[in-house]
């Protein structure tokens, strides 16, 4: 049975790397992108905890002064009460004085745990956001490198026509429609000029010619 559930799963873990890769290939930018918000969020998670480490230890840390100045505040009553020769309150401040102290060193011996794990989690947090950060970084370059990409696929489609036999391919068509575009546009800037230009010598012309004697 064990030998069957183990075909099983590897056959599920093979179609899922399956699956994580046809997508890799098909896709880099958004896998990555997907890896970065997951790191996000364990990041996030790894602060959160930190946080909670930190309200801890000072928790420790208010308890043990608690129990620390009861435990002095006892001593100091039990030898009042011994100088007294108050031996039933004597014995009632030095029990309730050890209590204290037993206390207190059990919470110094958490804030020793609590520091040292403290440290563990902030090192790792630390880590942790130098890898986000790199991540982050990598991510921007990746992306780069797509822009790049996708612009030298769009140029290669403007200039490599499949359709045509120019060397050029499209973009020779558009500077051929250029041309063609900018010759029009001079014909009709010459012929305007032209036209400017006679309605200018008939407007010179025109006083001249009722002036002149008739034969």
């Amino acid at each position: 049975m064990s030998g069957i559930f183990s075909k099983v799963r590897s056959a599920v873990e093979a179609e899922l790397f399956e699956f994580v890769e046809v997508k890799e290939k098909k896709n880099p930018l958004a896998l990555l992108n997907q890896y970065v918000r997951e790191a996000e969020k364990e990041t996030a998670k790894v602060t959160k905890l930190i946080q909670r480490q930190q309200l801890l230890q000072k928790e420790f840390q208010r308890e043990w002064v608690q129990a620390d100045e009861q435990a002095r505040k006892r001593s100091r009553q039990a030898s009042l009460a011994a100088a007294a020769g108050e031996a039933e309150l004597q014995e009632f401040a030095e029990h309730e004085a050890k209590v204290y102290r037993d206390r207190a060193d059990r919470l110094q011996h958490s804030i020793d745990i609590a520091r040292e794990q403290l440290v563990s989690l902030e090192k790792k947090g630390e880590d942790m956001q130098h890898k986000l950060k790199d991540m982050q970084v990598r991510r921007l370059q990746l992306m780069g490198r797509e822009n790049v990409v996708r612009a030298n696929n769009s140029l290669n489609k403007l200039i490599d026509s499949a359709e045509s036999e120019k060397p050029f391919g499209r973009f020779e068509e558009l500077e051929e429609y250029i041309d063609r575009l900018e010759g029009r546009l001079q014909e009709r800037y010459e012929s305007s000029l032209m036209e400017e230009r006679l309605a200018q010598l008939e407007r010179t012309m025109a006083p001249k010619e009722k002036s002149a004697p008739e034969e």
